[in-house]
């Protein structure tokens, strides 16, 4: 089989690169190994909503258009919307095809599946970032005792063991989850290593507004001193809620949460915790003032100040002190530890030599280290709003001319 493009992954990432494709007239196919909207059906816990509001779901030519644009999609309701664009759009999907393998051939590359072969010119990878948990290689000296997961596994509290809770990681992912389970009965330590703290609202109206606007989300990849770095800063701390609740360090140890510092290794069947706790959040209190003096100048400057609440600043974040430095998870304490330590993708079907050290493909603003190549859905990609569903449709609205000159090029070699 024969097309000009092959988009994998049937995701809101893949699904925009198709919509795009299809406004300049290049056939493809887009190739999903189980259905539409995957891993939002499958791989989050029950009570998961998009931290972005309603009115930043926007895919090219689609927009939510519900009557609550200021709330958060249930993981139900983020499905839908996929799947109604991808009807909507008419996306040449094939689901319950798995990609084996993609390799460089004389002419373009030729993606094997467990349905057929397709050669073609370009390839969009669309598969996601998140696709294997990171788990650290000293969980293996988890005791026996201990019921381990990641956040793929986690659905509720209801499935796991009576008895205390330890999550590891604080960003968004780690802080609702260690809330919910908190708010259930159990009790739960959080340990917390670098983190973004966020309130949900500021000045009256939600932060995500004020980020747009302010410019900050749409900061470019060419933009930043240090993009590696960039692409590696743990999501903010802030969840969707109907209640807009904040989830900070401060609101979780409000409902009892207890913090520790980063997990730095088990042996003997004791914990071993970081002594920075204290560091790692005056740090992220200093970066959120950053962020909210990025946005009170920009208020001032565009007349703002008289339409919004005054400006503010939150509390530093309380830590007790002394740190707490061990834990001993053989006690009965701890009875489950679940592993928020943040996710990567999974290429092991990808043999074209564009993979770094670490598994990530090499690639400048989704314009992967191979001719033809492009990638999306990965943090930062473009913007720093990339991971988000109107980052996807940014950065598909710039890769399509990326794609399309590659196109002109091949069929012109002299231009």
């Amino acid at each position: 089989m024969r097309t000009t493009t092959v988009v994998i992954g049937a995701g809101h990432g893949g699904l925009a690169m198709s919509r795009c494709l299809s406004d300049r007239g290049i056939d493809h196919v887009v190739l999903e190994r189980s259905e539409v909207a995957n891993s939002w059906r499958t791989e989050r816990w029950d009570s998961l909503r998009l931290l972005t509001p309603n009115w930043q779901c926007r895919l090219p030519g689609y927009t939510y258009s519900g009557a609550d644009p200021d709330g958060f999609m249930t993981m139900p309701e983020v499905v839908e919307f996929i799947t109604s664009y991808a009807k909507e759009i008419a996306a040449p999907v094939q689901t319950g095809t798995t990609v084996t393998s993609v390799r460089r051939t004389d002419d373009g590359y030729c993606v094997a599946t467990d349905h057929g072969e397709w050669q073609c010119l370009t390839v969009v990878l669309a598969t996601g970032a998140f696709n294997v948990p990171r788990v650290p290689a000293f969980a293996e000296a988890v005791p026996a005792s201990v019921t381990t997961l990641t956040p793929r596994e986690y659905r509720n509290p209801g499935q796991l063991p009576e008895g205390g809770v330890m999550v590891v990681g604080a960003s968004a992912t780690g802080v609702q989850i260690a809330h919910e389970i908190q708010r259930s009965g159990r009790p739960v330590t959080l340990a917390v290593g670098e983190h973004v703290r966020g309130p949900r609202e500021y000045r009256g109206r939600d932060i995500h507004w004020w980020m747009e606007v302010a410019g900050v989300l749409d900061e470019r990849y060419d933009e930043v001193d240090d993009i590696m770095r960039a692409r590696r800063v743990p999501s903010m701390q802030l969840g969707g809620s109907p209640e807009r609740a904040t989830f900070d360090l401060n609101a979780l140890t409000g409902v009892g949460v207890k913090l520790v510092g980063r997990l730095a290794g088990i042996r003997d069947g004791r914990a071993q915790f970081s002594g920075s706790l204290r560091n790692k959040c005056d740090l992220a209190d200093l970066k959120l003032n950053r962020l909210l003096d990025t946005i009170d100048e920009w208020a001032t400057a565009n007349g703002m100040d008289d339409e919004s609440l005054p400006p503010h600043r939150f509390a530093p974040t309380v830590v007790s002190e002394p740190p707490t430095l061990g834990l001993d998870l053989a006690s009965g304490a701890i009875r489950t530890i679940i592993w928020a330590t943040g996710f990567r993708p999974d290429y092991s079907w990808l043999d074209v030599m564009v993979l770094d050290g670490k598994g990530m493909v090499r690639h400048d603003g989704g314009v992967v280290d191979s001719p033809g190549m492009y990638l999306i859905g990965a943090p930062f990609l473009r913007r720093r709003k990339s991971s988000f569903m109107d980052g996807a449709r940014a950065d598909a609205e710039d890769l399509i001319v990326e794609l399309a000159d590659f196109l002109d090029r091949q069929a012109s070699p002299t231009k």
